[in-house]
């Protein structure tokens, strides 16, 4: 199957702000050039493993990460643009980057090692404005002790989803908070055209409990058995999975939304030569090898095997018709006519 990539949106949970700190506190001069503020939407779990490779390699350099779902960076990012507290992205949905970037709020910078990322993923433009690290996609988290007990069968396709006989045991993220809920319903709207995209989000919406502001939560809820099908991510699957819960990891046939987890540097008065210094380490060996022991693709190639869960052929299973042009330019659109049609069914929670 070819594989194009054109542009998309990842994502993840709402939770307050996590701070790393180096171990040498002392190294921060009084103008804080060696301190950084980082926004990121990786998952918490992923970024104290990801971070402990920096931080021995410029234990000088103090790492402040501010993380949160994508839609909230995202909102956070456009509510600074005249007065940016960030640094550096670190993580973020490529379409999410766009839109920055089309308000001029992204410094363009060349990360050391850039000819080892794939032209795929990153920005085509010389320097990049973006630069991603890994790609993501949709799957379903399906409890399966719950299905048995229901005897409902383990759907293997976004068809399946919407059957009579899932009504009330699904749970999707919010597309206007979640990244992962961007992507799966954008993704939808190109594979099957929007006119027959909105009818399957229809008969998909009668068989969904609720809509949750995170990309990570529909998968979590199914792991405890709340609701028998999450619609989530693969990282998210897979983990769960690893870790012993009743879930089995399901790729959808006709393929999955994607988007890329990327990186960028804020255009700022004073740019630190320390946020530079990151963005460096960001597209690393190193740095790859720690996204692919979560991703099985990543933007920097390794020789970490695919992590167990996941299609033989990643690639393969990331839709082709993924334009991330089209998802940044319809977004809002989007978002207002899905938060018309299913909106009451979301939890804020």
């Amino acid at each position: 199957m070819a594989w194009v990539l054109t542009f998309v949106v990842a994502a993840c949970v709402t939770q307050q702000p996590e701070t790393s700190t180096s171990a040498d506190p002392a190294a921060i001069t009084p103008d804080n050039s060696s301190s950084l503020v980082v926004y990121t939407a990786l998952e918490d779990d992923q970024i104290k493993e990801y971070l402990s490779s920096f931080k021995t390699q410029h234990p000088d350099i103090t790492v402040n990460t501010v993380r949160d779902s994508t839609g909230i960076v995202t909102a956070k990012l456009m509510a600074e643009k005249d007065n940016p507290q960030a640094d550096v992205v670190w993580g973020l949905a490529a379409t999410s980057l766009l839109v920055a970037d089309q308000e001029g709020m992204l410094e363009p910078y060349a990360p050391k090692g850039l000819e080892q990322v794939q032209a795929q993923l990153r920005d085509p433009r010389n320097p990049p404005t973006w630069v991603g690290i890994d790609a993501w996609m949709s799957a379903f988290c399906v409890n399966t002790v719950e299905a048995n007990k229901k005897n409902l069968a383990i759907p293997t396709s976004w068809a399946d989803l919407t059957k009579p006989e899932y009504k009330g045991q699904i749970v999707m993220s919010d597309p206007a908070a979640s990244g992962t809920g961007f992507l799966s319903v954008s993704a939808l709207l190109q594979m099957k055209g929007e006119e027959k995209g909105w009818q399957y989000l229809d008969a998909l919406d009668q068989n969904v409990a609720e809509y949750v502001p995170s990309g990570s939560k529909p998968c979590k809820l199914a792991g405890t058995g709340e609701h028998t099908i999450g619609v989530s991510f693969d990282y998210r699957a897979a983990k769960a999975k690893a870790s012993g819960e009743p879930i089995q990891a399901v790729f959808p046939t006709e393929g999955s939304g994607w988007d890329i987890e990327s990186n960028a540097l804020i255009k700022k008065a004073q740019i630190k030569p320390a946020a530079k210094t990151f963005l460096d380490w960001a597209i690393s060996t190193d740095a790859s090898k720690k996204y692919a022991e979560n991703f099985a693709v990543t933007a920097v190639k390794t020789d970490v095997p695919i992590p167990e869960g996941y299609p033989a052929d990643p690639l393969a299973q990331m839709t082709p018709k993924n334009d991330f042009n089209w998802a940044a330019k319809n977004r809002d659109r989007i978002l207002t006519e899905w938060t018309k049609r299913y909106g009451s069914k979301t939890n804020k929670g």
